[in-house]
């Protein structure tokens, strides 16, 4: 793929074991589960109720015998609006009117409903207030605490630093350094991404 005006290729391994996809599909199949830091344009349909948006990535779960499970596609999304805490009026309500944390917990609960072993989230706190960055925080580690391999891709150096274990310092498509979170400070990250 194209990153940064870049070609990027490289190996992804989930349980020591080289895996490659053909589509977003195949990936959310072999348990990847990406959350775009655009989330209006690439991770919501705003003309679209929450019930639906949370859904729609995993109709095959939802689905008996080829026909959707409506009892089943409304309990999953109440057990998701109650348990990221979406904050909306029923499931019902356009994505569109809600704010943008609850925007946000609206695709983290799509990707979550699909359970993959694999999450990578980019900027999941970009444009949000405080208080729905915290809670953003609680379902990431939650998912870490489950045994998910969560990984953050933030240009906020002070959440880079609170959420990771060990951070991957990038500068134009390009991996600069790697350090510990115990060790890591904004100024020595921001010095691994400026120098050459």
């Amino acid at each position: 793929g194209n990153s940064y005006g870049y070609g990027a290729t490289g190996e992804i391994l989930l349980n020591n074991e080289k895996i490659s996809f053909r589509n977003p599909k195949d990936a959310i199949e072999k348990g990847v589960g990406y959350v775009s830091e655009d989330r209006k344009s690439l991770g919501l349909i705003l003309i679209q109720d929450v019930k639906t948006n949370i859904t729609n990535s995993s109709l095959r779960k939802l689905s008996k015998r080829g026909v959707l499970d409506k009892e089943l596609i409304r309990s999953r999304s109440e057990e998701y609006k109650e348990s990221l805490q979406i904050r909306t009026p029923s499931l019902e309500q356009l994505v569109r009117n809600l704010s943008g944390g609850n925007q946000q917990k609206v695709v983290l609960s799509r990707a979550l409903l699909a359970d993959p072993d694999i999450f990578i989230v980019d900027e999941p706190t970009r444009g949000i207030d405080v208080g729905a960055k915290y809670e953003i925080y609680s379902i990431l580690n939650e998912m870490v605490k489950q045994g998910k391999s969560v990984i953050v891709v933030s240009s906020e150096l002070a959440e880079a630093i609170s959420m990771s274990d060990r951070i991957y310092v990038m500068n134009e498509g390009k991996i600069k350094g790697v350090i510990d979170r115990d060790e890591a400070t904004q100024e020595g990250i921001m010095h691994m991404a400026l120098v050459d």
